[in-house]
């Protein structure tokens, strides 16, 4: 069997540990202030809001977040639990439309031992992938190439959902 290693992944998931907590949850932190812009907040949604990753594995990472500070899926009350569903919908046909991407990985790290960097606010990830993206880079030089800055990225993908003839998420 091969393994990639990638130590980088470890250093990134204990920068989350005790001081972050001390800190405060850095969700609600963007959720409650006014300027998304600066906190990649890309849409709020009635139940949840989506963000782009800080440290996105690739250009376009979202998070799908719940509004309330909850660390379980078996906690989120079901209108929250379906809108997350559906935006999800929502966002791949965004993504699709405006990045064209040839896949995706999309889920959740559940708590500190199943890979959570942020454990205490459970959120989903949807990452686009293309071929060729996952290249020498970061296993030779310890570096993650993103081919666009995260500004652009948030304003494409804030016109794209607005461009949607329909959302999923309008007809919960």
């Amino acid at each position: 069997m091969d393994r990639l290693w990638s130590p980088w992944r470890s250093q990134y998931i204990q920068s989350f540990g005790t001081a972050e907590e001390a800190r405060g949850c850095v969700f609600c932190e963007a959720l409650a202030s006014d300027r998304d812009d600066e906190h990649y907040l890309v849409q709020r949604h009635t139940h949840c809001f989506t963000m782009l990753n800080l440290y996105p594995y690739n250009s376009g990472h979202l998070l799908i977040i719940p509004r309330a500070h909850i660390a379980s899926y078996v906690d989120m009350d079901s209108a929250c639990y379906r809108e997350m569903n559906e935006v999800v919908r929502d966002w791949l046909r965004v993504l699709e439309t405006v990045m064209h991407p040839q896949g995706f990985n999309f889920g959740s790290n559940i708590g500190r031992v199943g890979g959570a960097g942020i454990d205490s606010h459970v959120h989903m990830h949807i990452v686009p992938r293309w071929n060729g993206d996952a290249n020498f880079m970061p296993v030779i030089a310890d570096t993650k190439v993103i081919s666009e800055s995260m500004e652009d990225t948030l304003h494409k993908l804030r016109a794209g959902f607005h461009a949607l003839p329909t959302r999923f998420s309008d007809h919960l």
